[in-house]
């Protein structure tokens, strides 16, 4: 429900338009005069204006002057019985919505409104993008360069963190897919956070990792003799999550059963325990996270269409490691301070050509895998610095291909991760015997962002 002003000196004007907008189901703030109205601008959260253009005292491009300097961002739309061309421009340069001419019908007022708000809605989507990349600049100065717990500045990243921010403002079921490693619980927890469920409980449940009869009792729990062994009433996730988020892991691995117990519970909120017979009603935020292709599951009958379109309300796609390398510098030393301090105290940083064998690696088990490989090096690092010699044995090949010189001297970091760039694309080049789309594939970006870079480095 919006919250729309009507000024307008007229009383008939003003009871005819707030019928209207009451029955469109938004609440219809009025005023006789354009001083009254811009007081009620003041005091009272208004998501958009109409105001009548003459009017005794304040007329209606005086409100609209006044209603920009209150708040820039509300649109304003102008009643006029003179309705010409120059009076409508004259609207408009001066920052007006739209305007609308006397006499009007109710179908052209409904239709400029619901207009109005979805610009409404759009400027504040937008707002909230800009304060997340300003508090992200700011993480950044910190060198701390993520979202909450999710570490990374490159630009795939940067576009979650502002899904992220936008769907925590909402109640909308989401889906997170991404390859293994890739951080999904991680992003789950972050929507959770910010949401105005962040004080209720996060509930987590591996769904691939219990066979179907023990998910079934971990979701919606069970009742004491519902089966042997069960000796006394057990809560399952569900009543556990009440007033706050479950988090479905691996939901693509649901057996097809409990696949239509479960879009009852996303329906109507309502389940029964195993073995129980009394309907149970939760108030629980669904996210869901696969390294499924839930779409092939569903074409291939194993996973229940109504089921998917209920859980990808809000898509949220991880990116492989391997497709924003820049990241990799920001993430091992995040681990560094993670894992050194009880793990090899002595340890502060690793050397340019560790760096680089990193750089260079695919990282088919992702973050979760660079997590491992530092918790390793560390293990096996002399000296304060993690050294080639430490690094797994993944990292320790021979293959020059495989290789990153990192620069030397007084470079930033975005000075250094464009040469390290450019020498990854050289390399997968050259594997690719200079087949564009085979050196795309291999370094996982698509073909157009391929020649961009090439021409970006000068490569040809």
């Amino acid at each position: 429900m919006a919250t729309i002003l009507i000024i307008d000196d007229n009383e008939t004007i003003r009871i005819g338009l707030g019928q209207i907008v009451k029955k469109m189901g938004h609440e219809g703030l009025t005023a006789p005069s354009g001083h009254e109205g811009l007081e009620i601008c003041r005091t009272r959260d208004v998501d958009f204006v109409i105001t009548d253009l003459k009017m005794e005292g304040l007329d209606g491009v005086g409100v609209l002057k006044g209603v920009r300097e209150l708040d820039p961002e509300i649109p304003t739309m102008i009643i006029t019985a003179y309705g010409t061309v120059e009076t409508a421009v004259e609207a408009m340069k001066l920052g007006a919505f739209d305007f609308i001419t006397k006499p009007f019908a109710p179908e052209v007022v409904k239709l400029k409104v619901t207009r109005a708000l979805e610009l409404a809605a759009a400027r504040k989507a937008r707002a909230r993008a800009e304060s997340t990349c300003e508090y992200l600049q700011a993480q950044q100065v910190e060198r701390s360069g993520g979202y909450g717990k999710i570490i990374g500045t490159a630009d795939k990243m940067q576009t979650i963190y502002r899904v992220i921010d936008k769907v925590s403002r909402t109640e909308a079921t989401v889906l997170i897919t991404g390859e293994s490693g890739t951080g999904k619980e991680l992003v789950a927890r972050a929507i959770h956070n910010g949401s105005a469920r962040a004080t209720g409980p996060f509930i987590a449940v591996n769904c691939g990792a219990l066979a179907e009869t023990l998910l079934e009792s971990e979701l919606f729990g069970h009742e004491r003799g519902a089966f042997t062994g069960a000796v006394r009433r057990k809560l399952g996730r569900f009543e556990l999550a009440d007033k706050g988020t479950l988090f479905l892991d691996e939901a693509g691995d649901i057996p097809a059963p409990l696949q239509v117990k479960l879009l009852r519970v996303l329906q109507e909120q309502t389940f029964e325990r195993v073995g129980g017979e009394r309907s149970v009603t939760v108030d629980v935020r669904i996210i869901a996270a696969t390294n499924r292709n839930l779409k092939a599951e569903v074409d291939a009958g194993r996973f229940r269409e109504d089921l998917y379109y209920r859980l990808n309300m809000i898509p949220i796609e991880l990116p492989p490691l391997r497709e924003r390398r820049e990241d990799i510098p920001l993430l091992v030393q995040h681990f560094l301070e993670k894992h050194a301090p009880h793990t090899n105290p002595a340890v502060t940083s690793i050397r340019d050509d560790a760096l680089g064998r990193m750089m260079a690696h695919h990282w088919p088990g992702n973050v979760r895998e660079l997590e491992n490989a530092v918790n390793q090096a560390l293990v096996f690092a002399e000296g304060n610095q993690i050294d080639v010699s430490a690094l797994p044995a993944m990292l320790q090949g021979d293959d020059d291909a495989d290789k990153l010189s990192v620069p030397k001297g007084e470079m930033a970091l975005p000075e250094i991760l464009d040469e390290l760039e450019r020498q990854l694309i050289l390399k997968a080049f050259k594997k690719a015997d200079g087949v564009k789309t085979e050196t795309a594939r291999r370094l996982g970006i698509k073909t157009s962002a391929l020649y961009y870079k090439l021409d970006k480095y000068g490569i040809s």
